[in-house]
C-alpha cells in the first residue's frame, strides 16, 4: 500500500487571473495595489516554459478565470487581447480547461462566451459531462485519470454579468443584490463588515439546477469511490479569501459538498492574495490560487500540482506558497485496486 502511494499518478498545471490588456500599469478599484497589465503575457510565458519543460509533462492545464481584463473592452481590444493571451497558451504541452470569471462578462455576454475558444466543452478532446443541454451554464467534468474526477462550475449562473438586462435571469440577480447591497454604484459592497461584503456585481453565485447537477454528479463519484477536485472563479469557504471575494450562495454549495464523501479538494482564483483553508467538517481542501495580475513582473505566480493515491503535492512558483494536500481520510484507497 505505501510503494502504491508513492506512485505518481499525473500532474496540472494551474494560472489565475492573468488579466491582460497592452495598456500601462494601475491600480485595483481601492488603488491599494498595483496592476501589471502588460507583464502577465510574460508570467504566463514563464510557466508555460516551466510545464514544457518538466521532466513530467502536465495532463492539462487549469487556467481559473479573468484571463484578459475589463479595461479591454472600451477600448475594443477584448477579442486582439484574447487572441494575444491563447496564443501563448495554445503552445501549452496539455489541454487547457478554462474557467469564466467576471472579467471575461466585461468583455463578452454569456452567449458570445458559449461560442468562443474559452468554452472548453467545445475545443478539447477528452470526454465531458456537461450541465443539462439549453441551460446556458458552463459547467461540465472531466476525468484525467481512472479514479478522479475535476469539476469546473459556473460561478456567474447567477449574476448581472453576461446577461441581458431583459432577461429573468438579470431581474433576479438584480432582486438579490438589492436586498443586501443599497450603494447606487454595486461594484461597492454593503457598509456593514460581515459576510454581507459579497453582494457586489464582480460577484455571483449557483443556481438550483446547477447545483442539482453537481449533486447528481457527486452521487455517482461517491458510489465509484472517486476522488473529485471542484474548480471555479470564486471562493466558497470564509476562512480561504477576503469576505468581499465570495460567491453570493457559498453557503449552499458548501452544504451539497459537505452531503458527500468524493470532494478533496476547491479551488479559485479572484482574490488576487490567494489563500488555504482546510474544512473542519469533511478535510475538504480550499485553495484560492495567486492572481498575475498583481504579481510584479520579477516574480510569478503559477503551479503544478502533482497526484498520488493520497494526496496532492502544490509546487508554487513565485507568490505561490508550497502546499500539501492529504485525502480526507473518509477516503478510501481506490487507486491501488
Amino acid at each position: 500500500m505505501d510503494d502504491c502511494r508513492q506512485t505518481l499518478l499525473f500532474t496540472f498545471g494551474v494560472i489565475a487571473d492573468i488579466q491582460y490588456a497592452d495598456i500601462d500599469d494601475g491600480y485595483n478599484y481601492t488603488r491599494t495595489r498595483r496592476r501589471y497589465y502588460r507583464s502577465g503575457l510574460q508570467l504566463l510565458r514563464n510557466a508555460r516554459k516551466s510545464w514544457s519543460e518538466s521532466a513530467v509533462k502536465p495532463a492539462f492545464i487549469l487556467q481559473l478565470g479573468d484571463i484578459i481584463d475589463g479595461f479591454n473592452k472600451p477600448k475594443d481590444a477584448s477579442e486582439s487581447a484574447l487572441d494575444t493571451v491563447l496564443r501563448e497558451l495554445s503552445s501549452c504541452p496539455a489541454e487547457v480547461y478554462h474557467v469564466w470569471g467576471n472579467h471575461e462578462f466585461y468583455n463578452f455576454s454569456r452567449s458570445a462566451l458559449l461560442r468562443s475558444k474559452l468554452n472548453s466543452t467545445l475545443h478539447t478532446d477528452r470526454s465531458m459531462s456537461t450541465a443539462p443541454a439549453g441551460s446556458g451554464i458552463y459547467a461540465f467534468s472531466f476525468s484525467p485519470f481512472p479514479g478522479f474526477t475535476f469539476v469546473v462550475l459556473d460561478a456567474y449562473d447567477v449574476s448581472l454579468l453576461g446577461r441581458d438586462k431583459a432577461s429573468e435571469q438579470y431581474v433576479d440577480a438584480m432582486n438579490l443584490i438589492k436586498q443586501y447591497n443599497k450603494n447606487e454604484d454595486l461594484n461597492c459592497p454593503p457598509a456593514f463588515n460581515n459576510l454581507t461584503q459579497r453582494f457586489t456585481m464582480f460577484n455571483g453565485g449557483f443556481s438550483k439546477e446547477q447545483l442539482d447537477w453537481l449533486d447528481s454528479l457527486l452521487s455517482s463519484a461517491d458510489e465509484k469511490q472517486e476522488k473529485v477536485t471542484i474548480v471555479s472563479h470564486l471562493p466558497i469557504h470564509p476562512d480561504c479569501t477576503d469576505t468581499i471575494c465570495l460567491a453570493w450562495n457559498f453557503e449552499e454549495l458548501l452544504a451539497v459538498i459537505r452531503s458527500h464523501t468524493s470532494v478533496v479538494c476547491y479551488m479559485a482564483g479572484h482574490a488576487h492574495d490567494g489563500g488555504y483553508c482546510q474544512d473542519e467538517d469533511t478535510g475538504v481542501h480550499h485553495l484560492t490560487v495567486d492572481g498575475v495580475i498583481e504579481t510584479p513582473p520579477d516574480s510569478n505566480a503559477f503551479a503544478t500540482v502533482s497526484v498520488y493515491g493520497d494526496r496532492m503535492e502544490l509546487k508554487g512558483y513565485g507568490s505561490i506558497t508550497d502546499r500539501v494536500f492529504l485525502f480526507p481520510s473518509r477516503q478510501n484507497d481506490t487507486y491501488c485496486n
